[in-house]
């Protein structure tokens, strides 16, 4: 008797279909189609919709770490969602970003988050972080990340599993916007402070982490490097808990 359950679970259905020729090259890492990805999505349920999150009034989320959007995409009644910051296209955090820059992270954000309905999910079974175990392994390239061509597609078996990511409580307000002495274009205070907390919660050596991002001190990690720093050491944490 066949297996019904197998064509009436959406996640199966969309996790089936192969991406692999509708993925787009730009700068080092290659994307899934956005249109392509809406088209599967609404031909596999017509009734499916997605909502751009708003932070009083706007479709970002600006902080202290950077700027950040929201898509939630519903399937069958299942809401998910998923915030993206706003990345360039070698995936670093842009602190001043334009109309198109935010457009484009939505676009981004709304891929991923049909993907968690499992269209495409298999793009991102690489981590698109820093690895900090891996500062010392002179044989990787270290152009691993969201959609490289090293990531594995339907048929191919990926190198690990994705983890949701844990979300590091920011600084209190006394905390923060707190200059470091030399140039405003360092980091703060406060997320000096983060950092610190979670090199000692991983037992990261100091020493280890400036020499794999290429800095003299943590005083002189400058402000668009701060989320790589903090998500490559709350990635640590993850894979220790």
């Amino acid at each position: 008797m066949e297996n019904t359950s197998h064509s009436t679970n959406p996640f199966r259905r969309l996790f089936q279909i192969d991406v692999s020729k509708h993925v787009e090259k730009k700068g080092l890492f290659s994307y899934l189609s956005w249109p392509f990805a809406v088209a599967q999505l609404r031909l596999a349920d017509p009734d499916a919709s997605w909502e751009v999150r708003r932070f009083d009034g706007l479709p970002y989320l600006s902080s202290e770490l950077g700027f950040f959007v929201e898509v939630a995409v519903t399937v069958q009644g299942v809401t998910l969602s998923q915030i993206h910051p706003v990345l360039d296209n070698k995936n670093r955090p842009i602190l001043a970003p334009t109309p198109f820059d935010i457009n484009t992270s939505i676009q981004r954000c709304l891929v991923k988050a049909i993907a968690l309905h499992g269209l495409g999910l298999s793009i991102y079974a690489g981590e698109d972080l820093p690895d900090l175990e891996d500062a010392g392994n002179t044989g990787n390239s270290g152009k691993t990340g969201e959609g490289s061509p090293e990531v594995p597609v339907p048929g191919v078996k990926p190198r690990r599993t994705a983890v949701p990511a844990k979300v590091t409580n920011l600084p209190t307000k006394e905390d923060r916007e707190t200059p470091q002495p030399g140039s405003e274009n360092f980091l703060t205070a406060a997320q000096k402070k983060v950092i610190e907390r979670l090199i000692a919660e991983t037992g990261t050596q100091v020493a280890q982490l400036l020499a794999y991002f290429g800095f003299d001190s943590l005083e002189t990690i400058p402000r668009s490097e701060v989320t790589r720093v903090i998500a490559a050491l709350e990635t640590k944490k993850r894979r220790a808990a």
